[in-house]
């Protein structure tokens, strides 16, 4: 009786536990929260500061009684306790403006595909001490092929690659399920420090994460422009210790990341090598799909199409694709129980 009471004012959630940002999807209202993974604590009364934006914009900046931390490394917890603060924080958000009772949504959690049963017991614990009465855990890529409408339950080859903040996954998925894959830790973040790295190297400049990456959304390409571009960025001389500015053009970001953007191109061409020959020519007909924040580098669809002679597309709205799917499967029982994950905290009790 008060489980059903509890369930009529909690909203069930969708949530999409990215390295650089967290999403949440709300059963009948959709996506309603899109913030950074990054939580402010103050380390004395061990109290949370901020969350998200509002954290993010104090990196770097802060007093040491103050401390940023990101607690999702390559879509994994790595720190449990600041996780599940993190999470407590969001569905308390999303229920804010509910009446005066404690929030039991069922949570639809999309994870990375190489996650180990420990791995998957952290989320799954996190998620119930911050509140939720169910918890599902599913594989990303098929979350966010789910998200992008592509036909997964049919015995159809489908390529998804999802190119996050943290992690590139490639998966080939067939009948509800994952037939191969790949994961590699080079995506967004990776780019951001290769462009750190390249300031270094060539211009003798320190310049922070934040303006590398806001070099590489408004420079970053896997192919070249059809007329050069330039931005000014400011960080320290590492020979004389002050302040510089120099003049940046997309040729010498296209550069500092080239290798990052081969490394997945060489991944999907990795899989489709072992991808049955059925299922390549499904692949082959109906082309590649992109997903995730990297996706959305300029011509990375057109230099991966060229790489592995398939048509290669970018999702509409590639960032949300796996909350999107996550929310999906919310409304969809029967679907979710056939493809979400066996929960770890089960066969722990089992073992």
């Amino acid at each position: 009786m008060f489980k059903n009471i509890f369930k009529r004012f909690s909203k069930d959630v969708g949530l999409d536990l990215g390295s650089s940002h967290t999403r949440v999807y709300v059963k009948d209202k959709g996506i309603v929260v899109d913030e950074p993974s990054v939580v402010a604590i103050n380390v004395k009364t061990d109290q949370i500061m901020a969350v998200g934006h509002t954290a993010r914009d104090m990196m770097g900046k802060t007093p040491a009684h103050i401390s940023t931390s990101r607690p999702l490394l390559r879509g994994i917890i790595s720190d449990y306790e600041v996780a599940e603060k993190m999470i407590k924080y969001f569905i308390d958000k999303v229920h804010e403006d509910g009446v005066n009772l404690v929030p039991r949504p069922r949570i639809v959690v999309g994870a990375p595909l190489e996650i180990t049963e420990v791995e998957r017991k952290a989320i799954e614990d996190a998620a119930y001490a911050a509140g939720a009465s169910e918890v599902h855990v599913i594989e990303a890529p098929m979350a966010a092929a789910f998200g992008v409408r592509l036909p997964v339950e049919d015995a159809i080859g489908t390529l998804i690659v999802s190119v996050g903040g943290g992690i590139t996954e490639i998966a080939v998925i067939s009948l509800s399920g994952v037939v191969t894959w790949r994961s590699l830790p080079i995506a967004g973040e990776e780019m951001d420090h290769n462009i750190v790295q390249y300031c270094r190297e060539v211009f003798n400049l320190l310049i922070g994460e934040r303006q590398a990456e806001e070099l590489k959304i408004r420079l970053g390409s896997a192919d070249p422009f059809e007329a050069e571009e330039h931005m000014a960025i400011r960080g320290r001389d590492l020979m004389t210790g002050l302040p510089r500015e120099v003049v940046v053009s997309d040729s010498q970001v296209r550069e500092a990341i080239q290798r990052s953007v081969k490394s997945i191109i060489d991944a999907v061409k990795a899989t489709l090598e072992v991808t049955p020959p059925e299922l390549v020519a499904d692949i082959h007909e109906r082309g590649i799909v992109l997903v995730g924040g990297g996706a959305q580098l300029r011509g990375l669809d057109k230099a991966l199409s060229r790489a592995a002679e398939i048509p290669v597309r970018v999702a509409d709205d590639p960032t949300t694709a796996v909350v999107r799917g996550t929310g999906l499967l919310l409304e969809h029982e029967a679907v979710l129980r056939e493809v979400e994950l066996p929960s770890a905290r089960h066969q722990e009790k089992v073992g």
